[in-house]
Parts: structure tokens; sequence; C-alpha cells
């Protein structure tokens, strides 16, 4: 019998164990398309994150998260799981923070970041608790096999983050240097190489936007060709990485759970996969 794939959601603070339901409920939708099974855990320590094929980094605050992280010697397995094994993982809301190669508007002090995704944040974005909103985001990628344009996702936007800044591939050590040269408060995530040196660099892909409160593309994305007036980055994704600045696990729809799963199929499967020699 097929071993199952496990999924792992970061259980040390936040919505962890609203994503365990909606991944419970998206994995028995999927049943009917092929015989893969699954295992979900909680995971709050470095032996749960090794039984882990992919991984969740819930909503929550990100600060808090990163210091309980710490505290459990989480972070370097951490790090190494998203950049070194190139698992899938997934940040939501503070999961995005977390993941960002930069974040700024950072409390005093900073915060730990685990990186991945070649992007600069800004936390808290959209305002305080009580800015907190909901809106109908155009998911392109959630189309069905019939090519049919999805029905409108309702994200919830709880002192969101946004991608204020797309990054050129690889660019961290760059990126460090300039922030620390102009002295300001951006966070900046540690240096992890891949050991595929044959490996090329891969850009970030925007996922979705929110319309209506945009800025200038310029403001915004570096080395990026995109349309002039894209409105605000919220989901975006870089090889194995996946984040969403708002929280689909604050809703009773699983539709990118069950697309995340996919993902998460194929790579599992392609990992397993003899290489074929050239």
């Amino acid at each position: 019998m097929t071993l199952p794939t496990t999924v792992g959601v970061l259980a040390l603070q936040g919505a962890f164990f609203e994503h365990t339901k909606l991944l419970k409920q998206a994995a028995t939708q999927l049943q009917a398309e092929n015989e893969a099974r699954w295992l979900f855990i909680e995971v709050r320590t470095v032996e749960q994150l090794e039984r882990c094929d992919a991984l969740i980094i819930p909503g929550g605050e990100s600060t808090t998260v990163s210091l309980v992280a710490a505290r459990s010697n989480l972070l370097e397995p951490l790090r190494d799981f998203v950049k070194v094994h190139r698992k899938p993982t997934w940040g939501t809301c503070a999961g995005l923070i977390l993941l960002a190669e930069s974040a700024n508007r950072t409390k005093k002090g900073g915060q730990d970041l685990i990186g991945g995704l070649d992007v600069r944040v800004n936390r808290n974005y959209f305002g305080r608790q009580t800015e907190s909103f909901e809106a109908d985001l155009d998911l392109p990628f959630l189309s069905d096999a019939a090519a049919l344009k999805p029905e409108p996702f309702r994200g919830v936007f709880i002192r969101a983050p946004v991608v204020e800044k797309i990054l050129a591939p690889g660019s961290g050590r760059q990126q460090q240097q300039k922030e620390e040269a102009s002295g300001n408060e951006t966070v900046i995530a540690p240096s992890r190489e891949h050991t595929d040196e044959l490996d090329a660099p891969k850009p970030v892909e925007v996922m979705a936007t929110l319309p209506g409160r945009s800025r200038r593309l310029a403001e915004k994305l570096e080395e990026a060709e995109l349309d002039d007036d894209i409105g605000d980055i919220v989901a975006v994704r870089q090889r194995n990485v996946f984040a969403t600045s708002f929280h689909p696990e604050l809703t009773p729809d699983a539709r990118i759970h069950g697309w995340w799963l996919r993902q998460v199929l194929d790579a599992v499967r392609s990992a397993d996969s003899p290489q074929t020699a050239t």
C-alpha cells in the first residue's frame, strides 16, 4: 500500500486548527480524482517537521511565531525545509511575512524570517485590527479542467501584509547589503544555498492582486514585466513556496487548499521519480 503524503501545519500560534479542518475537507473532495492518501499533523518539534512532505505556516502573529520557533530550535530546520530541501510550503498572512526574504515595518528589535520568496513585504499594510475587511478575489489558478472561470474567492484580510516589491531571483544577499547601507529597519532572511548548482533561479509569480487599492508599478516591483497598474499583490508563488496575505482558512471555501494539495502531490511524485540521465 502506498504511504500517505504527510502535510504538517506549524502549530506554534495562530489558525492552525482551521487549516487542518480545511485540508481534511479538501482531501475528501480530491479522493474522487486520485487514490492519494493523506496524513495531516500539527508541527511543534523538529522531529515532527522531519516527517513532513509539505508544510503550512498559518496566519497569526508573525513576531510571536518567530520567537517561539527560535526557542523551539525550529528556525534553522524550517529554513532548510523551505530553502535547501525545497519542500512545498504555503504561508498565510503571518506565514507570508515569515517566508519573505525581506520585511519592513517590523517591531522594535525586528524579527527572524525563514525566507524562500524573493519579495519584500509590508507588515500590517492595510491597517489595524479594526480596519480588517473582506473582498472578492479573482483567482485564475483555481480554474477547473474545462478552463471555466472560477467563482470569486472571498478573501479575509486581518492586519494583512502586502507584497510591496518583487526582487530579482536569488538577490537576497544584494538586498541585504542595500538595506544595511540605507540604515532602515527592514529585516532580511539569512541566506541558504540549494545543493544543485545547475538549478537556475526562478522568478516570483504573482498569483492574485487586490484591485482598487493599488499604487504605481514602479514603487512595488523590481525587474518584473507586469501591467502598469496591477493592484496590491496578495498572493505569490516561487518554486516550492506559495503565500497569501489573506486567510483562506477562515472561510468555508476549501478550493485553495485543494489546489495546493494537488501541487504537493505533483511535487512529491516528481521527487520520487527517478531522474532521467542526460
